[in-house]
């Protein structure tokens, strides 16, 4: 219905070579957005890859998709009345960023399980395993007949994959709902059937889903922040979804993390919810859903990573969230992509990777035979940053025309555009640079928290996240008072 972004990748195949820097991939996503073009002539992006030691631009995609997600908030303050400002994104900071490094107290946490990794198995191919949910690992233990708890070890695991075929327990595990993938090339990749409905698929798509009034944004006051009042319920859980949140969170908005109580969480949400608030609700009962939907009936912006449908049968899918809140611009994060058959496949980051034909190529680039992944889990970041992109350029949308607004991102349609940048020469050479200068030290209700600041730079409107990271479910479930 009505309009629709198309950034259609990859962008790059038969322009000129000025158009393969990072001012022309922003160019790029900041025109197919209908963005106004005066702004372009306000980001700065110093730096050139490599900045991490991988053959692919992970250095440009880190920059670029931060640079989206800012200058979209610097154009959302001039909406607001503010002057236009200048917006500055370094590469090597902005890779620095989706490294992900922070300490407690000290002490930096181990974020993978030890089963977590790549397999050989019996034909010769490989399978990645994810199991940093005991969940998914007692899970995967279980399919191949391994004992589950602390004692298991890695020997075991790979002789029991010597009696699969890569291909077998890939499937075998999405039938079971756990998360594996096997090795594939970008050929064998292009040929697949979700291979193929991602190359189908817009890098980012902002459609509006219904009619609406417009909400004019309000004047900017005494805090000079361009999301100043913006309202942003923020039920993601892994990374991508997160950076997304705590993005907007630095450029002002009140961004509310809805957990359930019953769901485990990863180590990085102490990190990953700097700026915003924490709250509890069980979407599987009634009172849950009663509050999710006092909640969305004053918010703006609702961003959510739940497999395609989930959400709609709990009576909170896109049109739903439209008819609950006329108006709302509702993001929409999935692994694989929204339609294909692996559309409501579950995924992670390291197993797109491995999918879709980057651990390969990292491999071949680097004359080895076992898979290599990027240095950073770049398709998470990225995604966050575009989907922070796509919510304020849906937003700023909304504040002109009006309508209800839906903008879907997946972590297979940032690989594909990752894949369209220009490739490294000699950059997995490249050292892992010092995290010298670029961290910052806060209290939070985790501990003492060492973390790496946000890359972009206002002239204008410094990013900042006013509070603290604290545990789920420590705040009242209603916004602030403005």
């Amino acid at each position: 219905m009505g309009y629709l972004m198309d950034l259609r990748p990859p962008f790059f195949r038969g322009v000129t070579s000025s158009r393969k820097s990072a001012h022309g991939a922003l160019t790029a996503l900041w025109q197919m957005a209908e963005m106004p073009d005066e702004a372009l002539g306000y980001v700065d992006l110093p730096g050139t890859d490599p900045v991490l030691p991988s053959s692919f631009a992970v250095g440009m995609a880190a920059q670029c998709s931060i640079a989206a997600a800012a200058l979209a908030a610097a154009e959302i303050w001039h909406l607001r009345g503010g002057k236009r400002q200048r917006v500055s994104v370094d590469m090597r900071h902005a890779a620095q960023e989706t490294r992900g490094y922070f300490t407690l107290d000290g002490v930096q946490p181990n974020l993978w399980d030890k089963i977590t990794g790549v397999y050989r198995c019996g034909d010769g191919n490989w399978v990645r395993i994810h199991a940093n949910f005991a969940h998914h690992r007692d899970g995967a233990l279980s399919l191949l007949g391994c004992p589950t708890g602390a004692t298991v070890n890695r020997d075991a695991v790979e002789r029991a994959l010597s009696r699969w075929s890569a291909l077998e327990f890939e499937q075998a595990a999405a039938d079971a709902g756990l998360v594996v993938a096997a090795l594939r090339s970008f050929d064998e990749w292009d040929r697949h059937p979700q291979g193929i409905a991602v190359s189908q698929l817009p890098l980012v798509s902002i459609e509006r889903i219904g009619d609406a009034p417009s909400r004019p944004l309000p004047r900017y006051g005494h805090d000079p922040r361009p999301l100043k009042d913006i309202r942003v319920l923020d039920l993601t859980r892994i990374l991508a979804g997160p950076v997304c949140g705590r993005t907007l969170a630095a450029y002002g908005a009140d961004v509310m993390l809805l957990n359930s109580p019953n769901l485990p969480n990863i180590a990085a949400i102490a990190e990953t919810s700097r700026g915003k608030l924490s709250v509890h609700a069980d979407l599987d009962t009634a009172t849950g859903r009663i509050t999710l939907g006092n909640l969305l009936r004053s918010a703006h912006i609702l961003v959510q990573g739940y497999r395609p449908g989930a959400l709609d049968a709990l009576g909170f899918g896109p049109q739903d969230a439209a008819r609950i809140r006329p108006g709302i611009v509702y993001v929409s994060l999935s692994a694989y992509g929204h339609v294909g058959p692996w559309a409501t496949r579950r995924g992670f980051d390291s197993l797109v990777q491995t999918a879709s034909g980057f651990n390969h190529a990292e491999s071949q680039a680097a004359r080895q035979e076992a898979p290599r992944p990027m240095p950073v889990q770049i398709l998470d970041y990225a995604s966050g940053y575009l989907m922070a992109f796509g919510a304020q350029a849906a937003l700023a949308r909304q504040a002109v025309e009006g309508g209800s607004w839906h903008v879907r991102v997946s972590l297979a349609q940032t690989a594909r555009w990752l894949r369209g940048l220009p490739r490294v020469p000699n950059g997995l050479a490249c050292p892992l640079p010092a995290l010298d200068g670029y961290l910052e030290e806060t209290e939070s209700g985790f501990g003492r928290l060492v973390a790496v600041r946000h890359a972009a730079r206002f002239s204008a409107t410094a990013p900042k996240w006013i509070r603290p990271s604290v545990p789920p479910g420590t705040n009242p479930t209603v916004w602030p008072f403005s």
